[in-house]
């Protein structure tokens, strides 16, 4: 929009490419790993209008709008484009974030963005043969001087990435398994993926083999049932022995009595859940509260050291 150019509709230009992979590249080494923030992104950035450089404009407003998203960018990156005045004497002046002008008719446009911590992408272009050391020193000292500043006036918007993303966002939690754990998981057919996605109404469950780990990954638009899902995957991978008193399942009621409920954590491996643990009230029939095939999510409270009985709480009240 901002450069006046009438041309047909064919795709991006030229420009629109080369301005699009500096910006990327100056911020995608502050994009958390797959397996802290497993989301595709989408980008866009459209200059209205310019009189300086649209890339640079393009690295401040894409970080200002990955913070604004909740997306937990290691650092914000800011990004100046410097130019260059050059004498036949060589006499020359570094200037500062440049206007068009100063690009037409100055030797360099040399651009730099990066963190407070240093720089993440560079790409210069001259109208010259060539520059000295001293003056990419200078170049690179003003440019510093001009990110900082105009990253502490990005700061003072939005000083650092919102803590959760927008409520419209599909909600997604990734965990690891051990690798050799993966088929058990899945189970023959799918059969335990399948029932675990259809038990818990998960948009979508996979899980793959990630740099040498299994790597679970659950969606849906509900974070309770998020939640209870991870849970019951947890559940399978444990023995008696692996758990620990404070730890969550996600369990089913297989047997009720006068003093309480009988819920199974993991296959084989039993807990109670006291009457007075059903609920947060004072109760006379724990059967006006559970029925057998129930899904509730407990803590364990305590474990017998000689029996191994495990004493449950409800952890969803």
């Amino acid at each position: 929009f901002s450069i006046g150019e009438t041309r047909p509709l064919r795709g991006p230009r030229r420009r629109d490419i080369g301005h699009g992979a500096l910006a990327e590249k100056a911020l995608r080494p502050m994009i958390p790993d797959e397996d802290k923030f497993p989301y595709a992104l989408r980008l866009v950035s459209e200059i209205l209008e310019s009189n300086g450089s649209t890339s640079m404009a393009s690295v401040c407003g894409s970080s200002l709008a990955l913070m604004d998203a909740g997306v937990p960018i290691l650092n914000p990156v800011s990004g100046i484009a410097m130019g260059l005045i050059k004498g036949k004497d060589d006499k020359f002046v570094i200037l500062k974030d440049i206007q068009g002008i100063e690009d037409f008719y100055g030797d360099m446009d040399f651009k730099v963005a990066g963190t407070k911590n240093g720089i993440t992408a560079l790409q210069m272009d001259m109208k010259i043969k060539g520059i000295n050391l001293d003056i990419i020193k200078q170049a690179l000292e003003k440019a510093r001087e001009g990110r900082l500043f105009i990253l502490d006036k990005m700061l003072e918007v939005i000083p650092e990435p919102r803590k959760s993303l927008s409520k419209s966002a599909p909600k997604i939690t990734t965990f690891k398994i051990p690798r050799e754990k993966i088929g058990e998981v899945i189970g023959p057919g799918g059969k335990n993926i399948k029932r675990i996605k259809e038990e818990f109404e998960l948009d979508e469950i996979d899980i793959s083999d990630y740099n040498g780990e299994g790597m679970v990954s659950i969606i849906s638009s509900n974070d309770v049932n998020i939640k209870m899902a991870r849970k019951s995957i947890e559940g399978m991978l444990k023995g008696i022995e692996d758990i620990k008193v404070g730890e969550e399942f996600m369990g089913t009621v297989v047997g009720i009595t006068s003093y309480g409920a009988f819920v199974n954590l993991i296959p084989g491996v039993d807990g109670l859940l006291h009457i007075s643990k059903v609920t947060n009230k004072r109760i006379k029939d724990v059967k006006d509260y559970l029925k057998i095939g129930d899904k509730i999510l407990v803590r364990v409270g305590n474990i017998d050291s000689r029996t191994k009985k495990i004493g449950l709480e409800r952890a969803d009240i």
